[in-house]
């Protein structure tokens, strides 16, 4: 490993890295260990130990200033101040970091907020998504992109009116084949990681819904959303409240939520752009779509034969067309990009659609985009229905009953995007602003 947080950890058989940072008072502490043995056979966590359990007799634990020399011995202390620099930009709480030498995943959770889930009466203090990225990707785009998420879902959180704070974590990790997911040993690790940092989640990008089956089964019932929970996994719902909040944000601008004769780009055919397209055509609309996968799209396609559907090859952020609703990756409207965009709407469910790593940043580009006549809002502020989801299934479990979770999207997502739109014309601001306006009060 090169220029990485886990480098020190492989190299002196340490297990944890965390980072606390108090915005408030700008304090930091690091924090390193070996918790437990390299050959720990976690198919046992939650059965012979649990996550307080004594797990070495030969541990090793690393103050700040000890913490700090070890990373100046692999000459990392740039490194580690650059991921510090980011955590402050965020008023991140920090981050949580486990390896494991065994399987080579290094887990990171980032936590952004613990403040809603704070007395809670539940296990799990935060709520945000696993998400798994190849080594192809680079270790210090996999902190930004988690910090970023992290931060949203702190927002998010308080625009569902939940009572959890917010995190998300990611994995570097292989992908997580069937023949890992029958490895009981390696699925006790990474339950026995979300549980040590108290959060709830459901896989996210480049995970199988079934790991948390798997893991609910055998472990911990901490992941949620699974292939075989009762309300079903948290892609559908959230393309449902993003399709809602689509429809308010047309009737604010043209007085009917109606979108029969509007064009419609949709970026990704994943777990939401799929049943996001297919939201839209229940009604009479021009659909521009793309995924990297092909084959999604023909897909899509062959099951509406008798509808008005373009695959788009090239970039479909270059087409002309009503709305956009991104739902694929992040961070993809930029300074370049946005005064070229040919959109009415921007709404989707992509997270951190906006190329920026601080409020601030996101804040700004929000205003760049009104500036070209773009009406767009921050994707947490509606595409709360994944979590809503997630919540809903850890609250209840195998109890949970699908209409009672589908009537809270209906009742929570169209009327706050119609709050949202409507009090930032008031105040002659952009909704995005408005909607951290809403929220950083409650957070911070």
């Amino acid at each position: 490993m090169i220029k990485s947080l886990f480098t020190p950890l492989k190299a002196e058989g340490l297990t944890t890295l965390k980072i606390n940072y108090d915005y408030k008072t700008d304090k930091v502490r690091f924090f390193c260990a070996k918790e437990w043995d390299a050959d720990l056979d976690f198919s046992n966590y939650n059965k012979d130990f649990c996550t307080e359990s004594i797990l070495t007799d030969t541990a090793r634990y690393l103050n700040t200033d000890e913490t700090l020399a070890l990373y100046e011995k692999y000459h990392l202390s740039e490194y580690l101040q650059e991921v510090l620099d980011l955590i402050r930009q965020g008023k991140h709480f920090g981050m949580e970091c486990y390896y494991s030498d065994k399987y080579d995943i290094r887990f990171m959770c980032n936590i952004h907020s613990r403040k809603m889930g704070i007395n809670n009466k539940y296990h799990a203090t935060m709520a945000g998504g696993i998400r798994r990225h190849g080594f192809e990707d680079s270790e210090i785009d996999v902190i930004i992109d988690g910090l970023n998420l992290g931060r949203g879902m702190s927002f998010k959180n308080v625009a569902a009116e939940l009572e959890f704070g917010g995190c998300k974590t990611t994995v570097h990790m292989d992908p997580l084949t069937q023949e890992k997911m029958d490895n009981l040993d390696l699925m006790g690790f990474l339950a026995f990681t979300i549980d040590r940092t108290r959060s709830l989640t459901a896989a996210d990008m480049n995970f199988p819904t079934e790991m948390a089956d798997v893991i609910r089964e055998h472990f911990s019932v901490q992941y949620t959303c699974g292939s075989g929970a009762p309300i079903g996994e948290s892609g559908r719902p959230t393309a449902y409240g993003v399709y809602l909040a689509i429809k308010q944000a047309v009737k604010f601008k043209s007085g009917s939520e109606c979108l029969d004769g509007m064009s419609i780009a949709v970026q990704g055919l994943g777990a939401v752009g799929w049943y996001a397209a297919e939201h839209f055509l229940s009604e009479k609309v021009k659909l521009y779509v793309n995924d990297i996968n092909k084959q999604v799209v023909n897909d899509l396609i062959a099951k509406y034969p008798n509808s008005n559907i373009v695959a788009v090859d090239g970039d479909i952020m270059e087409i002309e067309a009503d709305i956009f609703c991104p739902c694929a990756v992040g961070g993809i409207l930029s300074d370049e990009n946005i005064p070229h965009l040919k959109f009415k709407y921007i709404f989707g469910a992509a997270n951190n659609a906006l190329k920026a790593t601080n409020q601030e940043e996101e804040i700004r580009l929000a205003k760049l985009l009104a500036d070209y006549g773009i009406l767009y809002q921050t994707d947490w502020w509606h595409n709360t229905a994944g979590v809503l989801c997630g919540v809903e299934h850890y609250l209840y479990g195998d109890d949970a009953l699908y209409e009672n979770f589908v009537n809270k999207v209906i009742t929570s997502v169209p009327g706050r995007t119609m709050e949202n739109l409507v009090k930032a014309k008031e105040l002659g601001i952009t909704p995005t602003e408005n909607a951290y306006r809403m929220c950083q009060e409650t957070i911070y």
